[in-house]
C-alpha cells in the first residue's frame, strides 16, 4: 500500500472513530444488554412465562372484559406480544360508528395482563429492560433526532470498519496473533485494538449496517417516496406489506355470535410450528367485522417463515391467506432477515450470550482506540496545552463510558427494591446517577483511578442483585432454578458471572505510565 492511500485510511478510521466514540460505547454497551431485554422485565417483575413468542391469551374472554370497559362494537383491535412476557400489547382505534359518543371514538393503547387482565400504560408498564433496549438507540432523546444520532452513528462506524481493515490488510494475519502485553503503553492498546477488533468484525459489521438501516432509513426511501409515490407514503407502505386491508365499516350488529379463539386455532392448525404474534380484528361487532390472525414457523424450522389468514367472520370464510411455507418471497426476506440477525432471537440463550461478548469486545475495542489516539498525542514534541487539552478529552470520555457499569449494575438494585419504578423515577435513577458518577470522575482527574473504580464498584453491585432479589422477592437463584422459573435465574447467575469477571480484571489491573 502506498503512503497515500495508508494516510487517507489512517485518518478517515481515526476521525470517524474518534468522532463517534462515546455514542458508539453507549449503543454496544446497553445494546448488549438488550439482548437479555425480556429477560430483564421478567426478573424486574419477580415473573417468568413459556418462552415462546406466540400469544398465551383468552381472547374471547379477553375481549369481553375490554368490551366492558371500553365499549369495543366498530372498533379496529391489534393484539400484539412484543417480547417474551406476561403482558400483551393492545392497540385500539377509534369506533368508526359516527352516532357513538365522543369517548368510544379515542383510540387506546396499553398493555395486559394475558393472566389477570389487567392494564397498564405505557409509562407504567416501563422496565428497566425497555430503558436499555431504548438508550441503544437513543430513544429517550426527542424524535426524530435521537434516532437519525443513532442512525448516523452506525453509519460512521461502518466507515471505521471499513478503513480498519483496509489499514490493516496486508499485515491481518500476523497481527491477529500478535499481543505484547509487556510492551509499551502504545504498543498494548494497538494489539488489543486489532486483535478483538479482527475477532468481532463479523459481529460489528453485520450490526453497523443493519443499526444504520434500521435508524436512517426514512432518510434512505424518502426520495423515492416522493419520485415513484408522488409523496403519498402510505402507497410504499402498503406496497411492503405493513398495512392491513381496510374493510368498510356496514354499521349493522353481526348477527351471529363469534369465537376469536376458534378462529385464531383454525388459523394455527394449518401449519406445524406456526406460532401466533398478532391478531388484528376489524369491524368488532359489525356484519363485517374480519379476524387476520398473523404469525411465523419456528426459526429453526424456516429463518423466514411468516404466515397470515383473514376470516371474514359473518360466514367464516377465509378471504386472503399467505402460506408460511410456499408465499414468502423476496420482500419478507429482505424485511425479516436484518430484524433477525440484528436481535439475535433464534439462536435461544447460547446466541444472545456470545452476542452480549462480542458487544463487550466492541466495547473494549472503542475504548483501546481512544487510548491509542490519546498515547499517540502525548509526545514530548507537543506544546503541553495540547497534550492537557487531549487528556482532558479522554478523561471525560472514559468517565462517560466506564461509569455506565456501575450505574447499570445499580438500577438493577434499584428496580427490585423500589418496584414498580415508573418512568420517570427510572430515567431520575439511571441518568441522574450516571450523571453524578460522570462529574465525579471527570473531577478526579485520574483515568487509572476511573477504569478500577469502575469495574470494583459494578463487580460488588453485581453480585449485590441476585442478594436483593432474593431478600426482596424469596426467588434465591437455586429456588428459581428448582421452580424452573429460568429468566429470574438466569439474570441472577448472568450477573455473579459478570461480576465475577470484571473483579478479577479490576484486581489484575496494573496503571502503566504513558511513555512518548
Amino acid at each position: 500500500m502506498n503512503n497515500r492511500n495508508y494516510n487517507i485510511y489512517f485518518h478517515t478510521h481515526t476521525v470517524s472513530g474518534i468522532v463517534i466514540s462515546v455514542a458508539l460505547f453507549v449503543i454496544f454497551f446497553a445494546g448488549s444488554f438488550s439482548f437479555f431485554r425480556d429477560e430483564i422485565i421478567n426478573w424486574e417483575r419477580s415473573e417468568s412465562t413459556a418462552l415462546t413468542k406466540e400469544i398465551q391469551l383468552d381472547y374471547n374472554d379477553a375481549l369481553q372484559h375490554l368490551d366492558k370497559k371500553y365499549i369495543l362494537h366498530g372498533r379496529n383491535i391489534t393484539i400484539s406480544k412484543p417480547s417474551i412476557e406476561d403482558r400483551v400489547a393492545v392497540s385500539m382505534e377509534g369506533t368508526k360508528d359516527t352516532l357513538a359518543p365522543a369517548k368510544q371514538k379515542e383510540g387506546q393503547f396499553f398493555y395486559l395482563n394475558s393472566k389477570n387482565y389487567k392494564s397498564y400504560t405505557y409509562e407504567e408498564s416501563y422496565s428497566l429492560g425497555e430503558l436499555l433496549y431504548r438508550l441503544h438507540f437513543f430513544a429517550q432523546i426527542p424524535y426524530p433526532i435521537g434516532y437519525y444520532l443513532s442512525g448516523f452513528t452506525a453509519l460512521f462506524f461502518l466507515f471505521a470498519i471499513i478503513t480498519g481493515v483496509l489499514l490493516h490488510w496486508n499485515k491481518i494475519v500476523s497481527n491477529f496473533y500478535m499481543f505484547r502485553p509487556k510492551e509499551k503503553l502504545k504498543t498494548l492498546w494497538t494489539d488489543a485494538h486489532t486483535a478483538l477488533g479482527m475477532i468481532g468484525l463479523p459481529f460489528q459489521f453485520v450490526y453497523a449496517v443493519t443499526g444504520a438501516f434500521f435508524m436512517i432509513k426514512l432518510l434512505i426511501v424518502a426520495p423515492a417516496v416522493i419520485a415513484l409515490y408522488g409523496g403519498d407514503q402510505n402507497k410504499l407502505y402498503k406496497e411492503l406489506e405493513y398495512t392491513d386491508a381496510d374493510y368498510k365499516f356496514e354499521n349493522k350488529k353481526l348477527a351471529n355470535p363469534f369465537n376469536v379463539n376458534q378462529l385464531v386455532a383454525k388459523a394455527k392448525s394449518n401449519w406445524a410450528d406456526f406460532e401466533i404474534t398478532r391478531v388484528f380484528i376489524q369491524n368488532y361487532g359489525d356484519a363485517n367485522m374480519h379476524v387476520l390472525v398473523e404469525g411465523e414457523l419456528l426459526s429453526h424450522k424456516k429463518f423466514t417463515g411468516i404466515g397470515k389468514i383473514d376470516y371474514r367472520v359473518a360466514d367464516g370464510k377465509i378471504v386472503a391467506k399467505k402460506d408460511p411455507v410456499l408465499q414468502n418471497g423476496y420482500l419478507d426476506v429482505v424485511k425479516n432477515v436484518l430484524y433477525r440477525i440484528h436481535f439475535g432471537d433464534y439462536g435461544g440463550y447460547a446466541l444472545k450470550i456470545i452476542s452480549f461478548i462480542l458487544g463487550i469486545i466492541t466495547c473494549f475495542v472503542i475504548i483501546s482506540g481512544v487510548m491509542i489516539w490519546l498515547v499517540a498525542r502525548q509526545k514530548n514534541n507537543l506544546p503541553e496545552k495540547k497534550r492537557r487539552f487531549n487528556a482532558a478529552v479522554v478523561r471525560i470520555y472514559l468517565a462517560i463510558c466506564l461509569s455506565m457499569y456501575p450505574i447499570t449494575a445499580l438500577a438493577f438494585i434499584g428496580s427490585k427494591m423500589f418496584y414498580p419504578l415508573n418512568q420517570s423515577n427510572l430515567f431520575t435513577l439511571y441518568f441522574g446517577g450516571w450523571l453524578l458518577l460522570t462529574i465525579f470522575f471527570i473531577i478526579k482527574k485520574n483515568d487509572s483511578f476511573t477504569n478500577k473504580c469502575c469495574l470494583t464498584s459494578g463487580s460488588i453491585l453485581g453480585f449485590l442483585i441476585p442478594v436483593t432479589n432474593g431478600i426482596v422477592t424469596g426467588n434465591w437463584f437455586w429456588n428459581s432454578f428448582m421452580q424452573n422459573k429460568i429468566q429470574i435465574f438466569f439474570i441472577d447467575v448472568f450477573w455473579i458471572l459478570l461480576a465475577s469477571i470484571s473483579l478479577y480484571v479490576a484486581y489484575h489491573l496494573k496503571p502503566k505510565k504513558i511513555v512518548s
